[in-house]
């Protein structure tokens, strides 16, 4: 739990009894590889810290999956319209390795948001921050090169390239496993 604390308190100045409040209602999960932490056509009730491990969130298209995202270490995963609106979920969230996370339910999060200031603090800055990560992979899809978004990842996750299976990765990058090996040859 001490990677969540220490998540918290990369975004905000906290209390202790705060932190000790907010600390309480996450619960501890472990999921083993290709077990799913969620479902598409679910309902999304639970938000993850990832304490270990990679969840691949991804979509299936004319029986092709597509990974739209990978979380890793002391990330959040979650269906974020499923989960704060309550409608049904659009994607797979599968674990990629064993994984350790700890999960707050919808119930939780939202007596946070009205009972901790800062909690809700700190869930603005992952809205945020998610919203951010949105605009910049759509820029990217959109004004960028293939060679640009496997060098810009490489730099920005260069574990993933040692733990994650490259077709998720050339999906993740709108690319072919062919051309990322190209890629990755070339660099």
């Amino acid at each position: 739990m001490e990677k969540l604390k220490n998540c918290i308190l990369s975004q905000i100045t906290i209390e202790k009894n705060s932190m000790d409040t907010i600390l309480s209602v996450f619960e501890p999960l472990e999921i083993t590889k290709g077990e799913f932490f969620l479902k598409s056509g679910r309902v999304c009730r639970h938000m993850a810290f990832i304490e270990s491990g990679y969840l691949r969130m991804y979509d299936i298209a004319d029986g092709k999956e597509i990974t739209l995202w990978i979380g890793s270490s002391d990330k959040f995963i979650t269906s974020l319209s499923s989960f704060i609106f309550q409608t049904t979920n659009n994607w797979n969230i599968q674990a990629i390795t064993d994984c350790k996370l700890y999960v707050i339910n919808r119930e939780n999060h939202f007596k946070l948001n009205k009972t901790v200031p800062k909690w809700l603090e700190f869930d603005n800055m992952l809205l945020a921050h998610s919203f951010a990560l949105l605009e910049k992979n759509m820029f990217a899809q959109l004004h960028t090169t293939a060679k640009q978004r496997f060098r810009s990842l490489l730099s920005e996750e260069p574990d993933l390239f040692k733990n994650i299976p490259l077709q998720y990765i050339a999906s993740m990058l709108g690319i072919t496993p062919e051309s990322l090996s190209r890629l990755r040859r070339m660099n």
